[in-house]
């Protein structure tokens, strides 16, 4: 039809006229419909298009259109409305009124504009417009009538009939015959008899696990209402001819249940509430707190009173003086405790906003190696945790790299979840203070007892990750240092091979030509060079002096180096061997270089750039950007007495070094090899290195990375998040989980346009999460999105509920079904297959047959105001079907007026009944050629 392949637009201006201000507004459609009924049907081709779709019956009650194209004429395809400008403003005199009429129609016979024009008259709420459209010989009128108080006589449709007859005034005897359509709407309200679904979420059980659906680690779903309010079910009896049918004040034919279309439209409830948009409502609004943990908490939650304070802040100077209390108690562990205490004893148990047992099962859920003391299975789990195992290859599992949140099987992504769930439930903002108090506390105790933080990857922080996970990941790095210095292993984690960090090259010397240099590696630990006195030595035996600690370089001094003893080998490389002394290669253990998180790395770039572009600040960042490069040439030396420049660049960048076969003088065939043209530059940073860097394994080294420093400075970032500051960390990981939670959902469903809405939410989130501090305006339409494909999936639980799709056993009649109820979802108005007769037609009138049973007694007035006392005698008292809350009825024939002689041309008039009101829309042609 013409209202489905179509979209309409309008352009709109302002004009003055008698002392008015009207603002103009031309609606039109951009596709034109390919129907000409009307027009064949007229067999006159001069005709305006709107006179000629008068009697056009393909569309007689489209589902969506302007109301005037409802009310008047199917194929008012353009036509142009004059309002008044100002709200306030209303044309409601009648001189007025038709001084505006006869100045339209002067308009259109001087212009010779065959579109139809239209003035709304009286006040905008009353929606009454009359116009006017002209064409060669004729003229259409298009008048109105608006009641609130329906006259009986116009409430069936033998009144409707007598007034259609006698407005027309045709001269003829007999009349022609008038052609009809009826449609009867009645709304259904009462879903009682029928469940709604979605269970609320039990909230006391939910420290006992199970919470109806909700529990720790998962985002709730569904809507706490019904998001269907009502039923609109159409009957409609489309070509009738005047005399088949029988509607009067005492009698009707028209039974719902013999109308030859049936069609149906749901209204949705409005903002329906549902729980995964109230979460993510309520946690976003969290953003825009302002408050820090302690003033939320108290400001003493973590201070001390009085003399205790004096004693922790002079805790050093407490060292030197002679002193009852052990020195135990100073520790950083014990400072721990003691503020956990005091910080009970100041908030009181039963003014915490977190019970004891919540609290319990939270950290029990986010720490689950907490649960067993045994040291050795700690340890175990520590290092088994979900997020050292090999990520799951699949696209819902790799959104965080889209989103920049976190691994949906991470501490940070769980830690939201909770963070998310005590939000709405336990304590909103205070409840987040408390939670966020005691995992800081908490990263604080396993940093000094070297256990392990659960679900965080192996190695460095990961980079596509929220900077809250960096974060963590960094802190399991320093614990990993820590725990590896502190039990003396010294191969596994504070030292390594440099093949798995910078290629295959220190496996085998078969393959080194193909690994790429390591010396990309170069950025990582600018922190490390530095002239600063602290030095950090892992030293497991007494520091003996070195021999040959003046510049080596495998040329100068060779004999000597050759006598100092090997230290740090890890194992031989391969075929290598050391071209002077002929001996094998070693591959040194080496120092890891420093993980680095992006705010440190920024913090990097930062400082380099303000090196500036001189010589000086140039060779300054080279240096900065060798500190791991001299640590390992160090290693190599002291792995390998006697070694060379040649031999280093060998092992750690083969493509600088250039072998090839030449003939010696004895004609054989030999292998000769030399630095490339970069090594051989003056003044080149690997020369100057290697001839700074002295035989020293890395034990004894400085540290690249000192842990101690780092994890500080991580745990006073955790430490000084507001939780304001929190939730934006936290943001990405809700929605990420959210997403998740609705394709799971839509799954189960199957609904199309949910799928696509779903990507378009995907990927407007991978553009929004991506920045450092994401625009509200932009989140805020993410969690609108999210919400609405909740209601959407709600809405579909809720029809297929009504409709019984999951109780019906015929599998053809089912897939019936399910189509149906998706096809409610996209479309406004959605036809019946077999009208009453069909599987979902015997639905519908099992719905409207079971809310007759109940009857609500109406109000008087309300009663009185209806037409249904008349309308319940003609239907009956028992009826199956309630009265219409709508009728409408279309009446229209083809005479000849003013005159006998006249042009036969269209009449048209269009009567809708509701309860609120009454209206009548004529469109009346008439010859005007001798008129």
């Amino acid at each position: 039809g013409i209202f489905t392949t179509g979209t309409w637009e309008e352009k709109s201006d302002e004009i003055s006229f008698a002392d008015f201000k009207f603002s103009v507004t031309h609606h039109y459609l951009v596709q034109e419909p390919c129907d000409k009924d009307g027009k064949e049907e007229l067999g006159e081709d001069a005709l305006p298009l709107p006179m000629q779709d008068l009697l056009c019956m393909n569309n007689d009650f489209p589902p969506r259109a302007h109301c005037l194209v409802r009310w008047y004429v199917y194929g008012l395809r353009e036509f142009v409305v004059i309002a008044p400008a100002a709200n306030n403003d209303a044309v409601v005199s009648e001189s007025k009124c038709n001084l505006l009429l006869s100045s339209i129609s002067i308009a259109l016979g001087n212009t010779g504009c065959q579109v139809p024009l239209f003035v709304q008259i009286h006040h905008k709420w009353r929606r009454m417009y009359v116009g006017e459209c002209q064409g060669p010989g004729v003229r259409t009128d298009f008048e109105m009538v608006h009641l609130r108080k329906v006259p009986s006589q116009y409430t069936h449709l033998s009144g409707l009939l007598d007034i259609f007859k006698t407005k027309i005034g045709c001269p003829l005897t007999p009349l022609p015959p008038v052609s009809m359509a009826i449609r009867l709407t009645f709304v259904l309200q009462d879903w009682q008899q029928y469940f709604w679904p979605q269970q609320p979420p039990d909230i006391d059980a939910l420290v006992g696990g199970e919470v109806g659906g909700l529990e720790f680690g998962k985002l709730p779903f569904g809507a706490c209402e019904d998001p269907i309010s009502e039923l609109h079910l159409a009957t409609t009896w489309p070509h009738l001819a005047e005399g088949i049918i029988v509607d009067n004040d005492v009698y009707s034919d028209l039974d719902p249940l013999q109308a030859p279309q049936w069609s149906v439209r749901v209204r949705k409830a409005d903002n329906p509430q549902c729980l995964l948009g109230d979460f993510l409502t309520e946690f976003f609004k969290l953003c825009r707190r302002k408050e820090s943990t302690d003033e939320i908490l108290g400001r003493s939650a973590f201070d001390e009173e009085g003399k205790e304070v004096t004693d922790i802040t002079h805790a050093l100077s407490k060292l030197t003086e002679p002193a009852p209390v052990p020195i135990p108690k100073l520790s950083v562990t014990n400072m721990v405790h003691s503020a956990k205490k005091k910080i009970r004893k100041h908030r009181g148990v039963d003014e915490s906003p977190l019970n004891n047992d919540v609290l319990n099962t939270i950290l029990l859920f986010l720490f689950p190696d907490a649960a067993d003391k045994l040291a050795d299975v700690f340890e175990n789990r520590a290092s088994t945790s979900a997020g050292s195992n090999p990520p799951p290859e699949n696209e819902d599992y790799n959104l965080f790299s889209q989103f920049k949140s976190a691994p949906s099987d991470s501490l940070t992504y769980k830690l939201a979840l909770c963070l998310c769930m005590i939000n709405f439930y336990h304590g909103g903002v205070k409840g987040v203070a408390h939670l966020w108090q005691e995992f800081v506390l908490e990263m604080r105790y396993r940093w000094e007892n070297n256990y392990l933080i659960p679900g965080l990857a192996n190695g460095s922080p990961d980079l596509r990750c929220c900077l809250l996970h960096q974060k963590l990941q960094m802190l399991n790095c320093c614990i990993e240092r820590k725990k590896a210095r502190d039990e003396g292993k010294k191969g596994s984690v504070s030292d390594r091979s440099p093949g798995g960090a910078s290629g295959d090259g220190a496996k085998g010397g078969d393959h080194s030509g193909d690994n790429p240099d390591k010396e990309k590696e170069f950025g990582k630990s600018w922190e490390s060079w530095s002239d600063s006195e602290e030095e950090f030595f892992e030293c497991l035996s007494d520091t003996e002096d070195l021999k040959g600690n003046g510049q080596e370089n495998g040329k100068k001094g060779a004999k000597e180096s050759v006598n100092l003893k090997p230290e740090g080998r890890l194992h031989p490389h391969g075929k290598l061997m050391l071209l002077h002394p002929g001996e094998p290669l070693y591959v040194p253990i080496t120092q890891e270089p420093a993980p680095m998180t992006e705010d440190l790395l920024e913090e990097q770039s930062e400082v380099l750039a303000k090196l500036g572009t001189s010589a000086e600040g140039a060779h300054l960042r080279a240096r900065m950007q060798s500190a791991c490069l001299l640590s390992d040439m160090e290693s190599f030396k002291a792995a390998n007495p006697g070694c060379c420049l040649e031999d280093f660049v060998r092992w750690y960048s083969p493509r600088d070094y250039i072998e090839e076969e030449v003939i010696d003088e004895k004609g054989n065939k030999v292998i000769r090899g030399e630095l490339s043209a970069r090594m051989k530059i003056p003044s080149n940073m690997w020369v100057e290195a290697w001839e700074t860097a002295k035989p020293v394994p890395a034990r004894r080294q400085k540290r690249l990375f000192d842990d101690t420093r780092e994890a500080e400075k991580v745990l006073h970032y955790l430490a000084v998040q507001k939780p304001a500051d929190l939730a934006r960390h936290l943001l990405p990981c809700i929605i990420h989980a959210a997403v998740l939670k609705v394709k799971e959902e839509e799954a189960v469903e199957d609904i199309s346009s949910v799928k696509k809405i779903i990507k378009q939410i995907i990927s407007h989130s991978s553009k929004v999460l991506r920045f450092p501090s994401p625009e509200d305006k932009k989140l805020e339409e993410i969690i609108a999105q999210i919400m609405s494909v909740e209601a959407i999936i709600a809405r579909a639980r809720s029809l297929k509920a009504k409709f019984g799709v999951e109780k019906c056993e015929n599998e053809e009649e089912k897939e019936d079904l399910q189509r149906f109820v998706n096809s409610l979802l996209e479309q406004p108005e959605v036809p019946v297959v077999g009208a009453g007769r069909g599987p979902a037609g015997s639905i519908i009138h099992k719905l409207f047959v079971n809310a007759q049973r109940v009857p609500a007694v109406p109000p008087l007035e309300e009663e009185l105001r209806r037409s249904g006392s008349q309308e319940e005698r003609r239907q009956g008292v028992q009826s199956e079907f309630p009265p219409p809350t709508g009728r409408e009825v279309i009446l229209r024939t083809s005479v000849p007026r003013p005159a006998p002689y006249s042009k036969a041309l269209p009449q048209r008039m269009y009567s809708v009944l509701t309860r609120e009101d009454f209206r009548l829309a004529g469109a009346f042609s008439a010859d005007t050629t001798f008129f």
